[in-house]
């Protein structure tokens, strides 16, 4: 993948990278981690057991005001690795028992993501590969991951241009993510598992915002009338309030319990079946990963 004119992101920057030039996202020609580990918290079906074996890449095309992964989407904390030592990270997480490969916002490193899955699977890796991302995705960078990927799983995180344009400064967001999705189910399509695990397939979540209840509405109504139940819908409650938002009302509030509940009961009146929905208290900062400094 071309970098010397990066455009893997919708904000197509046109920097050249391999210079150490740097666009929205911050990052240089070389590929920065946060953390790798067995991961316990992701939906039932892509955690099981063991763990999900995800792999934090630091640096962001979002950099979203309220991001529970500040310390490495805005900070850019986090240590270099190569190419290989990027596979033999793949290994080691099925060595440990990961059930699958969960890379989280891989999207501006996938110049170094793509041969480091290929020599991993040349090497005896057998995982499937899953693309956690924000859903802020160019499908012409999507295309070049056809056949790499067995699980996507994109946020839809607004509705409207005017909260992505406040929040991330991404006012083209709800355009992108809905092409974006549509590419991605074309690739992976319905959802197929072995037992209770996800082995093929598309999780689109959707975490709720404090007083954003008629934005998340929109988004799942649309997303069940494009997919019905051939994909699977994860409606999130866990909002954190971190210091970077208490002076942002309403975001320097947890969402609150009736607000979730509206929109979880929205989503089964609608006959939505294949849905994930959070119980009890889930935003805590103990859940936010100690990232490398």
């Amino acid at each position: 993948m071309d970098i010397t004119e990066c455009r893997l992101c919708p904000r197509s920057c046109g920097v050249n990278r391999l210079t150490g030039k740097v666009g929205y996202c911050g990052a240089k020609a070389e590929t920065v981690i946060g953390r790798y580990s067995l991961h316990h918290w992701e939906e039932p079906c892509i955690s099981g057991k063991n763990g999900s074996g995800t792999v934090f890449f630091s640096h962001c095309t979002m950099k979203c005001i309220f991001c529970q992964n500040y310390e490495i989407s805005t900070k850019h904390k986090g240590k270099t690795v190569t190419t290989n030592e990027l596979s033999d990270i793949f290994l080691k997480l099925q060595d440990m028992g990961a059930h699958n490969i969960n890379l989280v916002t891989p999207t501006h490193f996938l110049f170094d993501i793509i041969p480091a899955i290929e020599r991993a699977k040349i090497h005896g890796l057998t995982l499937p590969i899953l693309y956690n991302t924000s859903g802020y995705e160019s499908v012409e960078t999507l295309k070049k991951l056809e056949g790499l990927i067995d699980i996507y799983m994109p946020d839809f995180k607004y509705w409207r241009s005017s909260y992505a344009q406040k929040y991330s400064q991404a006012p083209d967001y709800p355009e992108h993510t809905k092409a974006a999705i549509s590419e991605m189910f074309r690739q992976v399509g319905k959802p197929e598992f072995d037992g209770n695990l996800m082995k093929r397939g598309m999780i689109v979540r959707h975490l709720l915002l404090p007083g954003l209840l008629y934005d998340a509405k929109k988004i799942i109504d649309y997303l069940y009338k494009t997919y019905g139940n051939d994909i699977f819908i994860s409606i999130m409650s866990q909002y954190t309030p971190l210091a970077q938002v208490a002076a942002l009302p309403p975001l320097n509030r947890k969402v609150g319990k009736a607000e979730y509940e509206m929109l979880c009961d929205y989503a089964a009146k609608l006959g939505i079946v294949n849905a994930f929905v959070q119980e009890g208290e889930a935003a805590s900062e103990s859940f936010i990963p100690d990232f490398y400094t």
